[in-house]
Formats: C-alpha cells, structure tokens, sequence
C-alpha cells in the first residue's frame, strides 16, 4: 500500500511526493492538524536545501571531451585565449609614432595609424615618449578604447568574425595568451559535474593529484556499507591501473596531466601500463627504446616490470643501447657492423657475456670504457638564475660555469627540463634578443624568476633539441646544414651548364626552372584513397627523379644531381675530395656520426636523434667567428649506442674548445661521467624534486650520500678504474662550496 500510494502521488505531483509522517496513538489516526514532520521526496536529483536540480549522473557528464561535460565557457580546455598587453607592446621603450601598438604597424591598417596619431593630438599625449611612460590611463584608453576612440583590443575582437580566414587566425594568436578559464577555474568540467564530490574532493580535484597520492586518497576512503559493496568492482579496477602506473616509474604523474607533456618514454611506459592491466599471456611486446628519458634508478625498477611481463608467459623483443637493460637481457641480438649501408646484418646472437667478449662495435665500447677525464676543465666565469620557479621547481637558485661542458641530471619529473628549458633559456632569450622573443613561443608556460647575472659574458643562446628539422619531404640533412647551395654551384660550373645557361637554381628541385614540373620537383604523386590513407607514387613523369632529363644531362665526377642526393655523406666526402667548402660542410655531418645518412634523405624520415645531432652539425659549420654561445641540448644520446656515445661527447667538447659553454640534461652515465661539472636535481620527482641536490665534478657527485645519480655514478667510475676508490676526488673542492 505504501509503494502504491508513493507511485500515484509521484505521478499526480509531477515527479515529487510529500509524505507526512503521523504519531501514532492508541486511539487510532491523528487529526490532520495533528500531523508533525512533513518530508519531501523527488524522483529527479536535485539539492534538498535550495531546490537547485541537476541532471541524472553519467560518465560523459565527467568527461570534458564531451560537449555533455564540458565547461561550457572554455569548451573543456580548461583555459581561454585573451588578449595580453605584453604581446600587443612588445616593446615598452618605444613611442606610439615608433610603432608601439604592434598590430597596427603591418602594411595593411594605415588607417589605424592614423587614427591613434589623430586621438593622441586630440587628448595631447606625446607621441615620441615611450609607452611605459605614458599616464595608466592613456595606455588604458589606448588597449580598451574610450568613447571617442576604438582601442587595440575591440579591433582584435572585431577581426574575429574573419577567423575562417588562415592570415586572420595567425594575425589575431600572436597576441593571445592562455588564461585560466574563469568560470572553472582551470577545472575542464562543467558546475553540475564538480558540485559531485566523493570523500571531499570533486573529479578534477581527485584527478589533479599524483599517482601516489591518489592511491592513498582511494584506500582512505571512508564508505558506508552499502556505499563500498556498490564501488567495490570500480574501486578494485582504478587501484589496478593506479599500482600499474607506479610499478613503470610513473607515480609522479597526476592524472590530469596532458599527454603532449610528457615525454617519449613516459608514453611508452603508460602503454605498458595498459598491457599489464589487461594481463596477456602468450604475447609479443616490442619496445623502441623504452628507457629514454630515464634515470639509472628508474631503470631499476622498469626491470622488474618487464620480467613481470615475461614471466606472465609474454615475449618481449626490446630495441635498446642502455647498458642495464642489456645486462638484463635473456638474449641478445646485435645488428650491424656499421650504421646505414654499412649495416643490416646479423653481427651477434648470444647472452651478456658473449656481447662483452666479442669484436662488435658496442662490445669493443663496452671494453674500452674508463673513468673519463683525468682533469676537468674550470671554465671562465659563471651564470647565476636566482629565484626560479615554476611547476616543481620554487625558489631555486642556479650557477651556472661557463666554458665547460656541464650536464643537468637528476630522476625523470625532479625539474631538469622545467629549470633549464623553460626557465634559464627563455630568461636568456629575454636578456640577449629582448622581450621580442617571447612572441615566437605563444602559448608555452614560461617560469619566474627573481634574478640573473652573468648574461653578459655569452653573445647567444641555442637550444638543440629533437624537434623536426622539416616537416615536408622536400628538406633534407644537405639543405639544414648549407651543403646544397655549394652542391648546386658546382653543378653550376660544369661546362656543359654553362653552355647552356644553368645557374645554380635550375639544380633545386623547390624552384621553378630546372625541377620537374609535373610533381613540382617533389618526385612523387598523392593519390587520394578516400576512405584509406593518401598513397605515394612516383612522378610518371621524372619516375622520382625530380629533375627535367636536360638537367640530369649535367654531370660532376660522372653524377648528375639525382645521384649526388642519393650518396650518403661518407660516399660524398669521397666523391667531391676536392671540393674544399662543400667537403668541409659535409665533415660536419661526418663528426657527429650521421655518416650514413644520404644527403637527399627527407627529413620526415630522421629520428628525434638525429634530427638533434643534425643541429649540432649546423652549430659547426657555422664557425663562431669569436662570439660565446651557450649550447642547450636535451637528450642527445637518444638512440646512440655506446660507441656513437662518446663519439657524441668528442664533438661536444670540441664546441667547449672553440670557446662555447655546452649543458646538456642527460641520464646516459657515459656522458655525466666526462663532464666537467655536474648539476643534479631531485631527490625525488614531482613535489619530492624540484631542488638541486648537489652541484660538483663527477667524483664530488659520486661522494653525495642524498644523490641518486652519485650512487650510481661511483659504481661506473669505480668499475672503470678498477679500484673501490675511484670516485674519490684529489684535490677537489669541499662539497659545501660546490653546491649551487
């Protein structure tokens, strides 16, 4: 009778019931008036005090990639784009007649001009003082307008419209930054689905934590009886996958963070994750590389995840140069002996004993490892970045050595890349090129800092890192580094060229003249699939040749142009032995081990490796022409074996002996070990880092008894020198005073 009568009133009263609730007495029902506590019920779900209703739970509702979820005032990215005075006054020191509304000053808003020339004389601002100087007021009216006067800001707002157009879009993003949204406050999701909470916290809030952290969160978690029986499968499922993220090294991740934040390595490892909580059997992983951007100690314990997997029943076949994981190995196949067409066959099959024995390339640099440097160079003068943070990293205060070669290392998440790359290099970049620069990085979280000294001593500062030296097919190692311009000139001077006419464009496959116009030099056709992939073919015309058959006539040392692109590098430095600048440009490529790379090889086909050391290559045949450059480079070793390690090393101390300062963020103990001056962060990652540790030589840092990197490194240089003592450091400097 009572779920009958709460059916009809549920019915009757348009999804809400009243229940009044009677004492009950000896002498039957009470008089209405008699009736006490008046309840309320509502099939929907809405908030018992202030009657606000929300919609029935689902999982898209917590999720900010669907429109379901999403904040609706920033879509679900958690940020919206405004426009910064920073970026549309570039420039502070400059007037209004000089230019100092940036947007204004492109060809097309002459009118624009103008008119700020016209309110400037009308109100009697002075048109040659600098903008910093101008009243706050004036510089207001200017960005947001007046009523007499349409400032920057409304103009930008009303390009807008025109965003369809590409030119609009990248004219308007430059004077944009990323702002926390204000009505989620950075939290993706939208009111209904952060007012659930569950123990305290809402999703974002939840999510925002580490890996660690949340797992401590979830078994702490004080749930009623009828509240654990319903999440006890969903509970069971996230402790799953949160213990399978800590288990590959990656309990410092929160789980918000956005994955083109993290590094090639942590991808592959939460990929791994993935495969351990699905627990197959019977399968076969293969890995590239998977320790990249690990620290000696993360390696450890990415082991045990591996043997894990093996002894689940699953293969695993693991590209890899890193001495540990080879020590680990089972089996062992190496591929050689050389690298491009000097490779490709099967050198060695067998276990770590017979690798180490053996004749190969990285069992003779297995062999031939020693200690390092017996001297360490002391270098000229410092750099000093006072007050950095951002991130994990707060507060920090660096010095930096000049005219070393020194290495940042520390575990992955301690702070190396947040300090070096987006705090000391940006501050550098402001120092050396002005506030300018900070437009060609829109959108990138840039860190604070209090203090910088010793700026002065370097005439530029360089980041190599492994981004894309092209994206398109038609560039290649021998244009990035200038070799194709002396390439097509000498082309240029044969005999028969001249006869004909043919300067040094007519060998370039990207100008009209000497190209094949059918595929426009690109030697190749897209044919559109529709519902598959585009699929290349060879040009019809030139058959992938690129050229016209009359300039193919042309010929050098019996090669037209087609067969000197097809050369590898050490088959060119052979072929073209006269040739002096050309030789010398191609040397480059030679030195830091890109010997094999065929100088028409597209760049869309180069690995982050050796896109990086194509940068360095560029470095040197530059020539420093007296200027102090300082050198940034990221992880240069990926994908070097350990010979090809300290073939890399060699060319960066040759930087440091032209008189350049060289730092370089590196796990690789090969590379710390020869460096003059070691920077380690840590002790830990995420909130346990973001500190230095110790600064010092190698032989200072393996002393440290609070360095992870220390221990490891005084294992290295004591099975170097064969002495239990060869980390100790004659002569070096208390560790108190080494310190940054």
């Amino acid at each position: 009778r009572i779920a009958d009568g709460l059916a009809a009133a549920f019915a009757e009263g348009l999804g809400q019931a009243i229940v009044l609730l009677a004492p009950a007495g000896p002498a039957g029902p009470a008089p209405e008036n008699a009736f006490g506590e008046r309840m309320s019920f509502h099939e929907s779900v809405r908030c018992g005090g202030c009657g606000r209703r929300f919609p029935a739970p689902t999982p898209l509702q917590f999720s900010f990639n669907h429109p379901t979820g999403a904040c609706p005032g920033c879509n679900g990215f958690g940020a919206t784009l405004e426009y910064d005075e920073d970026l549309i006054v570039p420039e502070p020191g400059l007037s209004l007649s000089d230019g100092a509304l940036d947007p204004w000053t492109k060809p097309r808003y002459t009118r624009e001009r103008a008119d700020v020339l016209a309110f400037a004389a009308e109100r009697g601002i002075d048109v040659h003082a600098p903008w910093r100087l101008l009243p706050t007021a004036v510089r207001r009216d200017l960005l947001h307008g007046s009523a007499d006067f349409v400032g920057v800001v409304p103009f930008l707002e009303s390009r807008e419209k025109k965003r369809y157009k590409q030119y609009i879009r990248v004219f308007l993003r430059q004077y944009q930054r990323p702002t926390r949204c204000a009505e989620c406050a950075g939290a993706r999701l939208g009111p209904d689905a952060l007012a659930v909470q569950v123990g305290g916290l809402d999703i974002s809030a939840a999510s925002s934590q580490t890996v660690r952290d949340l797992r401590v969160w979830i078994a702490g978690l004080s749930l009623s009886v009828f509240e654990a029986k319903v999440a006890a499968s969903v509970l069971e499922e996230i402790e799953d996958r949160l213990s399978f993220l800590d288990s590959v090294g990656l309990g410092y991740l929160s789980l918000s963070r956005q994955a083109r934040s993290l590094s090639g390595g942590e991808m592959q490892r939460i990929r791994l994750a993935g495969s351990l909580g699905s627990r197959l059997v019977d399968t076969l992983y293969v890995l590239d590389e998977p320790t990249i951007g690990l620290h000696p100690k993360d390696i450890e314990q990415f082991l045990s995840v591996l043997r894990d997997l093996r002894d689940l029943g699953n293969t695993l076949l693991i590209v890899e140069h890193d001495e540990a994981v080879l020590r680990a190995a089972d089996h062992i196949i190496e591929l050689g002996p050389g690298s491009g067409e000097l490779g490709g066959e099967l050198v060695l099959t067998g276990s770590w004993d017979d690798l180490l024995a053996s004749q190969t390339s990285t069992g003779r640099a297995l062999q031939a490892q020693d200690s390092g440097k017996n001297e360490r160079r002391s270098g000229r003068g410092r750099l000093r970045l006072e007050g950095a943070s951002l991130h994990n990293v707060e507060e920090v205060n660096l010095e930096l050595p000049l005219g070393v070669l020194t290495v940042v290392t520390g575990v992955s998440g301690s702070g190396k890349s947040t300090l070096i790359h987006d705090i000391l290099f940006r501050a550098l970049q402001r120092e050396i090129h002005g506030s300018t620069s900070a437009r060609e990085h829109l959108g990138e979280t840039v860190g604070t800092y209090s203090r910088l000294e010793g700026a002065a001593q370097i005439d530029d500062v360089v980041l190599v890192d492994q981004a894309p030296i092209g994206r398109t097919p038609r560039s290649n190692p021998v244009t990035y580094i200038g070799a194709f311009d002396r390439l097509r000139a000498l082309f240029a001077q044969q005999s028969l060229a001249r006869e004909r006419g043919y300067g040094p464009g007519h060998f370039s496959f990207n100008v009209a003249g000497g190209r094949c116009e059918a595929c426009k030099g690109a030697g190749q056709e897209l044919v559109e699939m529709v519902f598959l992939a585009d699929v290349a073919v060879p040009c019809d015309v030139c058959r992938g040749r690129r050229f016209r058959p009359e300039i193919l006539e042309v010929t050098a040392r019996g090669l037209s142009i087609h067969d000197a692109l097809q050369l590898t590098v050490d088959e060119a430095i052979r072929v073209f032995a006269r040739e002096a600048r050309l030789g010398k440009a191609l040397w480059q490529l030679q030195r830091v081990g890109l010997g094999y790379l065929r100088l028409g090889q597209p760049a869309t086909t180069l690995s982050g490796g050796e896109s990086q050391r194509l940068k360095i290559a560029r470095q040197l045949s530059a020539g420093s022409r007296g200027a102090h450059r300082l050198y940034i480079l990221d992880e240069p070793t990926t994908g070097l074996g350990a010979g090809e390690t300290g073939q890399l090393v060699d060319v960066l101390d040759q930087l440091v002996a032209a008189g350049h300062s060289v730092l370089v963020i590196e796990h690789n103990l090969d590379v710390v070990r020869r460096a003059d001056w070691v920077i380690d962060m840590g002790p830990g990652a995420a909130d346990e880092g973001g500190r230095i540790v110790t600064a010092g030589t190698p032989e200072q840092i393996a002393l440290e008894p609070d360095s992870h990197t220390g221990k490891f490194l005084a294992k290295l240089l004591a099975a170097a020198s064969g002495t239990a003592g060869a980390a100790s450091a004659a002569g070096a400097r208390p560790l108190a005073d080494a310190r940054a």
